[in-house]
């Protein structure tokens, strides 16, 4: 495909003014982000000096999307030395600056045809909350209107830990979660879950502070998006400096996906949302249990920590009367016990979607209390921006819900009340709010080879 398309391009060089507006027209339905960096650095390298322009009428590049291997090739085609590549990596990376015009040391002329025919990422912050402690709560728009979150938390330590996105939506049906509420819209691509991290990294490098740890427990199911997401750990490992023991995924329990990530042999911190010890509870909660039932997924997180040798978090939300009694405590203890772990414990977030309530400090102690009598350890998660929606999806929800009160005000002519129109700035393009309601099929995921 790609030679076909580096084939059109030529021939548009050569002559046709019919070829580049085909191409225009290919260049906004292609969905494969390699193939569309393939085309576009096909085009920007044969294109003239006095036809940079064209390239940007095409579509941007996005710079995260783009190797160093294609920059020198453009490089090149431009006469410029290889170096400037590394030089530009160096303003965008170590000192965070995202503005091709600000990067003092490289010419003048160059600066202008990065800006025409680049921008350094994709991500569009619709909304953003700050939290009396500090956390920072973003929602981007995507390319296609999509919504995702991204949350940035400062801790007293001096830790500064990304919680980062990694599909739009999610279909795994989490009954308490606000994002499984919503269901499941696309994947991200590795530069879209990059540039999460790296928006937050750039910022603090301004400010001579640094991002120290990355989860990836934001929106979407990781583990359903596997490739991507692993690509996008090793450049967060690459790019922005963060060790692999900083960085931690989550998931609800893809079994094939964990012998898979164990077989990576990778040093990163691995999570599981647990939340009940019987499989008729947890799948009334979670149903991806009815297909990966507890059992196995215990056997997947011993076949984990034996192949890594590191331990394994379980999150456990404790819901008043559901998850946080001390015969469930008891039941928890006796799964757990032997086996590498932590269990991390977090009275639940509320959202509109469910009926559960927080348990309160008394009881989630009394929990802990329990665990330990059974030589598991356990800690209660310090919950950050409880004064903002910064639980997974709601700030999200809550751009929802503002367009649909905003549609509820359109009068019967069609016009728009003052009130709600004084909030359209503020507010995403309808287009945004299309979310499907779609579920990933877990058949898929394809099994791990024998063992």
């Amino acid at each position: 495909k790609f030679f076909m398309l580096l084939l059109y391009v030529i021939m548009y060089v050569i002559s046709s003014r019919t070829t580049y507006c085909h191409l225009r027209r290919f260049i906004h339905v292609a969905n494969n982000e390699r193939l569309r960096v393939g085309y576009n650095m096909a085009a920007a390298t044969f294109m003239t000096n006095n036809r940079v322009d064209e390239v940007a009428k095409i579509v941007k590049l996005n710079y995260y999307s783009t190797s160093d291997a294609d920059l020198i090739s453009l490089f090149k085609s431009w006469n410029y030395p290889s170096f400037r590549v590394k030089q530009i990596r160096q303003w965008v990376y170590d000192k965070g600056i995202l503005d091709f015009n600000e990067m003092k040391d490289i010419p003048i002329d160059l600066r202008n045809k990065l800006s025409t025919i680049f921008t350094v990422g994709n991500l569009k912050i619709a909304q953003e909350q700050i939290s009396k402690d500090g956390t920072r709560k973003r929602a981007y728009e995507l390319h296609d209107g999509q919504l995702i979150e991204s949350v940035l938390m400062p801790y007293e330590d001096g830790r500064r830990t990304a919680c980062i996105s990694s599909q739009a939506g999610c279909g795994m049906g989490c009954v308490f979660c606000a994002t499984g509420q919503m269901g499941f819209s696309r994947q991200l691509s590795s530069s879209e879950i990059f540039e999460q991290a790296q928006q937050f990294s750039a910022e603090l490098r301004q400010q001579d502070l640094r991002l120290s740890n990355v989860v990836l427990m934001g929106m979407g199911e990781p583990l359903a998006n596997y490739d991507n997401v692993l690509e996008a750990i090793r450049r967060i490992q690459s790019e922005l400096g963060i060790g692999a023991r900083h960085i931690t995924v989550s998931t609800v329990g893809l079994v094939p996906r964990i012998i898979n990530l164990a077989d990576e042999k990778i040093q990163i911190g691995l999570a599981i949302s647990l939340h009940q010890t019987t499989d008729e509870k947890r799948s009334a909660l979670m149903p991806v249990n009815k297909r990966y039932p507890i059992a196995e997924l215990m056997d997947a997180c011993r076949y984990y920590v034996s192949q890594t040798n590191r331990r394994v978090t379980f999150e456990w939300a404790l819901i008043q009367g559901q998850t946080d009694t001390v015969e469930t405590a008891h039941e928890l203890g006796h799964l757990l016990r032997g086996l590498l772990c932590h269990v991390n414990v977090i009275p639940l977030n509320p959202t509109a979607g469910y009926a559960g309530k927080p348990t309160s400090k008394a009881q989630m102690q009394h929990f802990i209390d329990v665990l330990a009598t059974y030589g598991v350890t356990c800690t209660a998660r310090i919950r950050r921006g409880i004064d903002i929606d910064a639980g997974c999806g709601q700030l999200k929800a809550d751009l929802i819900r503002q367009q649909r009160q905003k549609q509820k005000a359109l009068n019967s002519d069609g016009t728009v009340s003052a009130c709600a129109n004084a909030e359209s700035n503020a507010l995403p393009p309808k287009e945004v709010q299309k979310v499907s309601m779609l579920t990933i099929d877990l058949s898929s995921i394809s099994e791990p080879a024998a063992r």
